[in-house]
Formats: structure tokens, C-alpha cells, sequence
């Protein structure tokens, strides 16, 4: 297979960052680029998420539903919608 060289210029730490993530993958940086690569060309698709993260207050919450679900602090489930209707009503 011919191979042809390319340049990017790209932050020195986001380069390193990624070679540890695709390396914790089991791969180098030039073979998950060739990948991602090869899966544009065939699906012209390119897939980015936001990497968003659980803030402190929703880990608070989550802390606090699930001390509640292990002391059987919670409603249902429900037989019915209505019966869901009513308990939510007698809040």
C-alpha cells in the first residue's frame, strides 16, 4: 500500500493527550487518524461530541437519589398512569 505523509500543526498537549487516549486503546496516533480518515471517505460522516461532564450539583443529586433508593426512600413503579397522576398531585 502507497502511503503519502501529512502536516498538521496542532497543540503540543492535544497531541499528547491523544496518543495516550488511542495508545489506552491499543493503537498509535497514525493509525487511529488513518482510521478515522478511511471512515469519512466511506461514510461522509464526521461524529464530535461535546465531552460534556456531570457537574458538581448533578453528582450531588445523583449522590442524594440513589442514598434514597437504598433506604426505599421513592414512589412506584406505577400501575397506571393515573395512579402515577395522584401520588405526583399529593405532592
Amino acid at each position: 500500500m502507497k502511503t503519502t505523509a501529512i502536516s498538521v500543526k496542532i497543540d503540543p498537549k492535544v497531541k499528547r493527550e491523544a496518543s495516550k487516549a488511542v495508545e489506552e486503546l491499543g493503537m498509535s496516533l497514525s493509525t487511529y487518524i488513518n482510521a478515522s480518515l478511511k471512515q469519512l471517505v466511506r461514510t461522509r460522516e464526521a461524529h464530535f461530541t461535546s465531552g460534556r461532564r456531570a457537574t458538581p450539583y448533578l453528582k450531588r443529586l445523583v449522590a442524594q437519589a440513589e442514598e434514597e433508593y437504598k433506604k426505599g426512600d421513592y414512589s412506584g413503579p406505577f400501575d397506571s398512569i393515573e395512579e402515577m397522576d395522584k401520588h405526583l398531585d399529593s405532592l
